[in-house]
């Protein structure tokens, strides 16, 4: 794609190297962006300059948050004796769409992938099973995607747990086999975490 414009062509080389978005479409949002106002451009550049300094992850659960401890975690109306372990941010906020769930989180980072080079060493998992030692975690949701990295990622975490006085659960076949978590619709995803069941291995 021929650009006459080393400006534009900057521009469309910085959107298309984010995941999904190729040339055709930067070029798009590129010449809509010279639309608008310089004020308009700079409010638009300073979100996300501001996105970049000023987000923190969670220290508690490694949540996205604007202070070191995020809202979720902060809250103490929320129960902070279950813990939803989950693949990442995305999936927190699935299931907060549903209403459903009242406990707190914890991200791991990602899934065990021998695959991708993600082994458990990659993942929050140390942290996860400090919490439970403190003896004040009475329940672990396991909220991982129902695929093979998935099921890898929560018979490794059962083993770890095993030995803890806590109840292990997962989410019912509610969410179906190989599709990822943040891809589930509320309705599902809420009788998923309703109706979870104890952790057995196959």
């Amino acid at each position: 794609m021929k650009l006459h414009s080393k400006y534009v062509e900057q521009a469309v080389d910085q959107l298309s190297s984010l995941p999904g978005i190729g040339k055709r479409t930067a070029l798009r949002l590129v010449l809509q962006l010279l639309k608008r106002s310089e004020v308009e451009i700079e409010q638009f550049t300073q979100a996300f300059i501001a996105l970049k300094k000023e987000t923190k992850t969670c220290s508690s659960c490694g949540n996205l948050s604007d202070e070191s401890t995020c809202s979720i975690c902060s809250n103490e109306k929320r129960d902070h004796s279950i813990i939803c372990v989950v693949e990442d941010i995305r999936d927190i906020m699935a299931i907060e769409s549903t209403g459903s769930y009242k406990g707190i989180y914890h991200v791991l980072g990602g899934v065990i992938s021998p695959m991708d080079g993600i082994s458990p060493s990659d993942l929050s998992i140390a942290p996860l099973i400090e919490k439970v030692s403190t003896g004040n975690v009475i329940e672990i949701i396991f909220a991982l995607s129902p695929t093979m990295e998935g099921d890898t990622t929560n018979f490794y975490l059962f083993k770890k747990l095993q030995g803890k006085e806590v109840l292990i659960t997962t989410l019912s076949r509610g969410v179906s086999v190989g599709t990822e978590l943040q891809f589930a619709d509320e309705q599902t995803l809420s009788r998923s975490l309703i109706h979870r069941h104890p952790f057995k291995i196959n």
